[in-house]
């Protein structure tokens, strides 16, 4: 039985894997040097190329090609491609009436509000006749079940006139950092090699950093935030409710306790913006899934905090009580403060909010209440475990008088209470415990709630993560280092939009540690998040900063990301360049 489940999970990575590798090969038409024409279109603002596609003077074919050829380059150097969508789109504008077109089937609305404009998807996302493996080999062939009819997204997605283009790779379990599993292989950072783009939606911040155009990731505890801080691109994580995410494949099918939602990620802020105002604006995506909000875009919203005449009232959030930011973090922190500060926005120190520590333990019980069984159960026997995903699994699964004995030598011999509250009770959670933390968890929205009113905060900015990018397989021992990203995760109790935008590069010389740095003296969780912070090995990765706002103001988020950008002036952050691709 285990002998042929292991079989079997081989067969299936060999078949993805193969056919992948075929299909590229047979793309004669994307292969060859970036052209003049190809980078014009590459640094074309978004409403150009639709304007262009809407009076003709520039076919969706064309753009689809460009994007495509860059695509394969980027997939040649990050292995961030899982799913190739690019004969299906050739069929959907041939279809749709595009005369270059050489196929049939699937319709694009190329008089729509994003008409060409080609759209890579996070591997989960469902298109009709190909398989949404989530990097697990069990799931390889679901296109079969799922039937030949796109989800909800997509369909919407094609309607504005968007083509989606190609699928991205992602981390097995989904609950990682890193975006590596056996069906698909490893992603790696386009900046520098033996380092992860980030995780979950670690595969599109990679292309989106190397010249894609428009991606949709999921983020539950950090997945479009940490691989937008970690591979230099932009993103914005929606409240719940506010970005479609019917018609998904996960590996938490059922989880609710912190839901994963669904949300937009770019390679330029403009670009993000427009895609995040087409959609919410436009294109009313509450017709295509009963889960969002009918919440249009509010203009007003976006006008109001994009105007520098309006002083802001900024929360910095410094720490999250748990893993100090890295020199890289802090100083790209500081530099956003200070671009602030020139536009007279003022500076609130956040000494005296809620706990965010307890808010990372609360929202650890909730997302794992079941044990890391769900998860578990759709890995074959022999298939390969994310490190970090794997030892949380081992944690919940310990015998209980055994975990209690290492919850008491962690808190008592190595005086660590960090570590020891987080795995004091990390294990399945009964219904009536499962109640309880959703209790807990209401009391500490309310927390939030009351403190940032009594604040009179507009935004906060913060680091996205402890530390830039770490080497492959770090996870292992940074696993719980995301309080930065996790806490505004946290379904119905904060919930915020919260948005990234890269600033500077770690500087060998900048941002190395004090001489008098002890890792030896940190807690566990921070231990695991230093253990790999080298600034001369991580010289050149990009550091981002988070905006954070309030549940449902996304407008709010981007129209500050674009102050602070501007505010940044030539400190802005430079976007990776397309002469090295060929």
């Amino acid at each position: 039985m285990f002998l042929l489940d292991y079989l079997l999970h081989r067969h299936d990575c060999r078949l993805k894997q193969t056919e992948r590798a075929r299909l590229i090969a047979s793309l004669t038409a994307y292969h060859g040097p970036l052209t003049a024409a190809d980078k014009a279109t590459l640094t074309a603002p978004i409403e150009s190329l639709v304007a262009a596609v809407h009076a003709g003077t520039t076919t969706p074919l064309s753009i689809l090609r460009t994007y495509g050829k860059l695509a394969l380059k980027a997939h040649a150097r990050t292995n961030c491609l899982t799913e190739i969508l690019l004969p299906s789109a050739q069929d959907w504008l041939a279809a749709s009436g595009d005369k270059d077109g050489d196929g049939g089937g699937g319709e694009i609305n190329l008089k729509g509000p994003l008409a060409g404009i080609p759209v890579s998807l996070k591997d989960t996302v469902v298109v009709g006749g190909y398989d949404a493996t989530v990097g697990y080999s069990l799931f390889v062939g679901n296109n079969k079940s799922m039937g030949q009819r796109d989800g909800p997204m997509v369909r919407m997605l094609k309607d504005a006139g968007a083509v989606p283009y190609v699928k991205t790779n992602l981390p097995i379990t989904l609950l990682s950092f890193e975006s590596t599993n056996e069906v698909w292989g490893r992603c790696v950072n386009p900046h520098k090699e033996g380092y992860s783009p980030g995780g979950s939606t670690g595969g599109e911040a990679a292309l989106l950093a190397m010249g894609g155009r428009i991606g949709i990731g999921s983020d539950v505890a950090g997945s479009v935030r940490v691989p937008a801080h970690w591979s230099g691109c932009y993103s914005i994580r929606c409240s719940t409710g506010r970005w479609p995410k019917a018609g998904i494949a996960t590996s938490m099918p059922g989880q609710e306790g912190v839901p994963s939602v669904y949300s937009p990620m770019a390679r330029t802020l403009g670009d993000l913006t427009y895609f995040t105002k087409v959609v919410l604006g436009e294109m009313r995506p509450w017709r295509y899934d009963y889960t969002v909000h009918p919440l249009p875009w509010r203009g007003e919203m976006e006008r109001e905090f994009g105007d520098v005449g309006r002083k802001l009232r900024v929360g910095v959030l410094r720490t999250d009580g748990v893993v100090e930011p890295s020199p890289a973090c802090k100083r790209a922190l500081g530099m956003a403060e200070e671009a602030l500060k020139r536009q007279g926005c003022e500076m609130v120190e956040m000494d005296g909010a809620p706990d965010m520590y307890e808010g990372l333990r609360l929202a650890s019980l909730l997302l794992n209440a079941d044990g890391c069984q769900m998860f578990e159960s759709f890995r074959r026997f022999g298939e390969w475990n994310d490190p970090g995903a794997s030892q949380l699994r081992k944690l919940a699964a310990m015998w209980t008088p055994v975990r209690y004995l290492y919850y008491l030598w962690v808190k008592y011999v190595q005086r660590d209470h960090v570590w020891a509250g987080l795995v004091r009770h990390w294990r399945a959670q009964s219904a009536f415990e499962n109640w309880k933390l959703v209790s807990q968890r209401e009391i500490y929205r309310a927390r939030w709630f009351d403190w940032w009113i009594e604040q009179g905060l507009d935004i906060i900015i913060a680091p996205p993560n402890a530390t830039p990018a770490l080497p492959h397989d770090g996870m292992r021992y940074a696993v719980s280092s995301c309080g930065y990203t996790f806490l505004f995760n946290l379904v119905s109790l904060l919930d915020y939009s919260a948005g990234v935008l890269p600033v500077t590069h770690v500087d060998k010389a900048l941002d190395k540690l004090p001489a008098s740095f002890n890792v030896k003296k940190l807690n566990r969780v921070a231990r695991g998040a230093y253990k790999h912070y080298d600034a001369a090995a991580m010289h050149g990765l990009p550091v981002g900063v988070q905006v954070v706002g309030r549940r449902l103001e996304e407008e709010k988020v981007l129209a500050v990301m674009k102050r602070l950008e501007d505010a940044l002036g030539d400190d802005k952050y430079q976007l990776m360049g397309f002469d090295d691709l060929d």
